[in-house]
């Protein structure tokens, strides 16, 4: 599969008549969004606010981020199963607003929605105060479900950056970048000397408003399988997740997986990036087993010389990491994990809740139980009220003058474990 995606820079955002982009600055129509977001029954208030890098504003709680795009030439859409049919993506061409992200928030889905803050030393832990933010407030109407609620602006925000997206669709992008895998065989044999890799991405699917999207399919529904890496980068992976909001993998995340870019930078040259196999991380010891027998199985199946291995969130999902890691080093094939740790706020607790020596090369994105200060923000879109309740607040969190204590596992993406973050450790 080749995909072109092409960039279109964009550096400010703001609200205007018309909904289009000009001279790099996107503008917004806030009204016609607005009453295409109220088309839904559920919600009782819709409102949009902008955050732009270094204002004084903090976004919270966040649900999902989501980077703008359009399908320009190729087969499906965007987001596929969700807002476009169910054809695969991962060819043709694909315009993308880098710069700029759709954030949901409003009142609490689950107990885990996290902190933006756009400037500040919170700020500095999470990619998305680097954007300029469009953020849908999404207020339930009295009596909805969680789970209708958490569908309800999950869904949100994906038409919200559908329709941003589709204002790129005429224009020439500003950069194009390239990304291409050929079929099994043929990739193979095209670098007979090069090591084959491939990467193991492990989706939350948990239930309990703990859940990832396959084309439109929970992901604990399925077996481990094999996908392009452009499937990947063209939405064929969304997050519908509720969980600690430092190591979740938003949708933005998935759209541009760093592990997938980096492997691809390196196609051809260090190693031969044969493709993704995707698992999930269900509950039962069970499900478990089978899902880590598939995917070493898979990963035997391609003739793999080394895997990469991510995982999404802490804990019960340990395990499933663990077992992956164990089974297919136990087929011969070398693996390096990528996680976070949860060790903490002295960081001497046991980073993981399940080891292996087989588990001998690891990648981390930090320790989510570190304590932060963050000042008081002259802004802050969304609901403060809920701070000492989400996961890495606690009481005592919020003071009286708008500062905040929390651990770093309450700031979105500040340890996520595909490493689309800034910490990381080192082990002598």
């Amino acid at each position: 599969m080749r995909l072109e995606l092409g960039y279109l820079f964009v550096e400010d955002v703001q609200f205007s008549e018309e909904t289009k982009l000009e001279n790099k600055t996107l503008y917004v129509n806030k009204e016609e969004l607005i009453k295409l977001i109220k088309e839904d029954e559920h919600f009782e208030k819709v409102d949009l606010e902008l955050a732009r890098p270094g204002e004084s504003i903090r976004i919270t709680p966040v649900k999902d981020v989501i980077e703008p795009r359009v399908k320009v030439e190729g087969p499906g859409g965007i987001f596929p199963g969700m807002i476009s049919k169910v054809d695969t993506v991962g060819s043709g061409k694909t315009n993308v607003l880098k710069g700029c992200a759709v954030v949901t928030a409003g009142k609490i889905v689950g107990f885990q929605e996290g902190i933006i803050d756009m400037t500040g030393p919170g700020a500095e832990y999470t990619p998305f105060s680097k954007l300029n933010n469009i953020v849908l407030i999404c207020e339930p109407k009295e009596g909805v479900k969680q789970h209708e609620h958490e569908k309800a602006l999950r869904m949100a925000g994906f038409k919200a950056a559908t329709y941003i997206g589709e204002v790129a669709k005429a224009l020439t992008p500003d950069e194009v970048e390239v990304f291409e895998t050929d079929p099994i065989l043929e990739g193979i044999n095209k670098y007979p000397d090069l090591p084959k890799v491939a990467y193991v991405q492990m989706l939350q699917s948990q239930g309990l408003l703990h859940d990832t999207y396959v084309y439109g399919v929970d992901a604990k529904e399925s077996l481990p399988t094999i996908i392009y890496p452009t499937e990947i980068m063209d939405g064929a992976i969304v997050s519908g997740n509720c969980v600690s909001a430092c190591d979740k993998n938003t949708t933005y995340h998935h759209l541009n997986n760093p592990v997938v870019k980096d492997l691809f930078k390196r196609h051809g040259k260090e190693l031969n990036f044969v493709g993704v196999i995707i698992t999930n991380e269900n509950v039962y010891l069970a499900d478990k087993e089978r899902s880590s027998n598939w995917t070493a199985k898979l990963a035997e199946f391609l003739g793999l010389d080394g895997v990469l291995i991510s995982q999404e969130g802490f804990g019960n999902p340990d395990t499933d990491l663990i077992m992956n890691c164990k089974k297919i080093e136990q087929k011969g094939i070398k693996t390096v994990i990528i996680t976070d740790e949860y060790a903490g706020r002295d960081g001497a607790s046991q980073s993981l809740a399940d080891a292996d020596p087989l588990a001998n090369a690891v990648v981390t994105g930090g320790n989510a139980n570190e304590i932060i200060a963050l000042p008081p923000m002259d802004k802050v879109i969304g609901h403060i009220d809920y701070v000492e309740t989400i996961a890495g607040g606690f009481d005592g969190t919020l003071n009286e003058d708008g500062s905040l204590v929390v651990e770093l596992q309450a700031i979105t993406g500040a340890t996520n474990e595909l490493g689309f973050n800034k910490l990381t450790a080192k082990g002598y």
